[in-house]
């Protein structure tokens, strides 16, 4: 614990400056400081050694002993500080950087720009400059490779579990629901339900291998027969367009049908005794749990935006998008 007897960084560094200049006047403009403010100093100073610092004449200011010893160890004192001063602001311009992330379709394109917005809100409430954010979607396999290989800082995936190998934290879950387009056959049935069994049997309109919605799927209906896809689209929106259209049913993330739902140009079909809830996992390869700076703010803001607990409340497809968040 510091004594007492300790001066401030700022008049030792006003001490520092006098001895360079050879003036009181001269250490005061270079500070920017009034006279009477660095007298002030130098009194206070004067007062917690217990002996003069400075002799002063009509030719400037010249230090006594004791103020040329002060000196010496103030030097020291403020190369510390600086080297402190110098790892605060890269700490801040680490938490203002550039973030890059790469997402699953579905998390992309339905819930990272309302957590990429709510954040920048929240940097700006606290006074930081908003990260620069770089996106990439594709599907959650992609995802994972990317994270692994160091290619991106921080990944969002969906899937009955977290990829191996990577850190992780849950930030919500996701109902994959089965649906037609209004004149499909099971659109017509006044229960608009259907067996597991039947489901597999049906050619299907899937995504791609390797995304999180194919893989919730195959493993719901592991162990029945399944007939091969109608249709394999390697995105969330060619799917609702294809099953509207009467290529056939498919199971979509209910993020992603929530207007096809309430204006009818989906029709939900329900299917009984089928576990079809994905979750949603953030992912960083290796290093700290949770992750750094604006990453860690990011990954903290998503868990809390799923449990209500915020501060305010062809083949694999690729896209990158620069938000300034």
């Amino acid at each position: 614990m510091l004594g007492s007897h300790v001066p401030e960084l700022r008049a030792l560094e006003l001490l520092v400056v006098v001895s360079r200049t050879g003036s009181l006047t001269s250490a005061a403009v270079e500070l920017g400081i009034t006279q009477q403010a660095a007298s002030s100093r130098v009194r206070t100073m004067e007062s917690l050694v217990g002996a003069p610092l400075l002799d002063r004449s009509r030719r400037g200011s010249a230090l006594t002993p004791t103020g040329e010893l002060l000196v010496q160890w103030a030097t020291r004192v403020l190369e510390a500080a600086e080297q402190l001063d110098a790892g605060i602001t890269a700490l801040r311009a680490d938490r203002r950087g550039h973030l890059t992330i790469a997402a699953s379709l579905t998390i992309a394109e339905h819930l990272l720009p309302g957590w990429l917005v709510a954040l920048r809100a929240r940097q700006a409430q606290l006074g930081l400059v908003p990260t620069e954010v770089t996106m990439t979607a594709t599907n959650s396999e992609r995802v994972a490779a990317m994270v692994a290989a160091g290619e991106v800082d921080l990944g969002f995936v969906e899937g009955p579990e977290a990829p191996e190998g990577l850190r992780h934290r849950l930030v919500g879950t996701d109902t994959l629901i089965v649906v037609v387009g209004p004149g499909h056959p099971w659109a017509q049935r006044s229960a608009r339900r259907v067996s597991a069994t039947t489901l597999a049997a049906t050619p299907l309109v899937v995504r791609e291998p390797g995304s999180g919605t194919r893989t919730v799927l195959a493993r719901a209906l592991e162990g029945l027969p399944t007939a091969p896809p109608a249709l394999e689209l390697s995105s969330t929106a060619a799917v609702r367009s294809a099953v509207a259209a009467g290529a056939g049913p498919a199971a979509v993330g209910a993020h992603a049908i929530r207007d096809d739902l309430a204006t009818g140009r989906l029709v939900q079909i329900n299917v009984a005794g089928l576990d079809l809830t994905r979750r949603l996992h953030a992912v960083w390869l290796g290093g700290t749990h949770p992750p750094e700076g604006p990453a860690r703010d990011l990954v903290a803001w998503a868990a809390g935006a799923s449990t209500g607990s915020t501060p305010s409340r062809q083949k694999t497809r690729t896209r990158s998008t620069t938000l300034g968040v």
